[in-house]
């Protein structure tokens, strides 16, 4: 099978390595991002989960160096896991790969196919869909920044959303846990937040999102999400991320940066809101 090809880099990222290379290291240690390099001090727990955004590098790059730094405190995974939403409608309502490699400027990272083939069965809803895959985003600009920290060693398992509400969550993450069962793995749940509002209002709206996701309470999260018309576009990925981090033990988010848009642009009368957050 021919690897999936990117289909964003020179737009959301540089295609040229080293200038890939040089813009995340700049996302560590620009003016909104962590102000250190990868890795940091090892931590104790078995997986690691994280949500981080999914715009252009330039935009959202050193809010998700917050969470990726974070993210290399376990040094040695078996399995890398994203979960992204599914913008453009394509393909099925949940997708996986079943097999292959994904390609990006900083190399190949290889399909883990005994991962997949159990998610399939143990969910009963997911489906082996690479025409999903092919023009998404969302999951393909989180793999150069797992890529700077762990290379292409670590096989990983891509997750797209078209089907993001509560049942679908719920499904994918109990299946989900299945899959890690045994495992060490980094668990990424991609998602921007507000789109396209007075940045005042972007920050009030996620900030009420954000609570809810660091209690973990995913009811709550929706019936905010619906009431307050939050525009976050990889909720249901941010669901399911929550409760398999719930099912491996972990007990609270925490907000490691929240920015918007126009602290790159200028304009903030029409902000996309950005979180990185870790489940611990």
């Amino acid at each position: 099978m021919s690897p999936r090809k990117p289909a964003v880099a020179g737009s959301f990222y540089p295609s040229d390595r080293e200038q890939l290379t040089s813009l995340i290291k700049e996302c560590y240690l620009g003016r909104l991002g962590p102000g250190r390099l990868p890795p940091t001090d090892p931590g104790t727990s078995e997986c690691v989960a994280i949500l981080s955004p999914h715009a252009g590098y330039e935009y959202s790059g050193s809010v998700a160096a917050h969470c990726y730094l974070h993210a290399s405190s376990l040094p040695d995974p078996d399995l890398i896991v994203v979960v992204a939403p599914n913008h453009y409608g394509i393909g099925s309502g949940v997708s996986t790969f079943e097999s292959g490699e994904w390609e990006t400027p900083l190399g190949r990272m290889r399909v883990d196919e005994a991962a997949a083939a159990k998610l399939v069965r143990e969910s009963g809803i997911v489906s082996f869909d690479p025409e999903a895959h092919r023009m998404e985003h969302s999951l393909e600009v989180q793999l150069p920044f797992l890529q700077h920290i762990y290379g292409d060693s670590v096989p990983f398992l891509p997750v797209s959303l078209l089907f993001q509400d509560e049942g679908t969550a719920a499904t994918i993450a109990r299946a989900l846990a299945k899959v890690l069962e045994g495992r060490r793995a980094v668990v990424v749940a991609s998602s921007d937040l507000t789109h396209y509002e007075p940045s005042s209002v972007a920050a009030e709206k996620d900030s009420a999102l954000l609570e809810d996701a660091a209690k973990m309470d995913v009811p709550s999260f929706y019936s905010t999400l619906e009431r307050l018309q939050v525009t976050a576009c990889g909720f249901g990925a941010v669901a399911t991320v929550i409760s398999v981090a719930r099912a491996l033990g972990m007990r609270k988010g925490e907000l490691l940066k929240y920015a918007s848009s126009g602290e790159t642009t200028g304009d903030n009368l029409q902000v996309v809101g950005y979180a990185a957050m870790r489940f611990v």
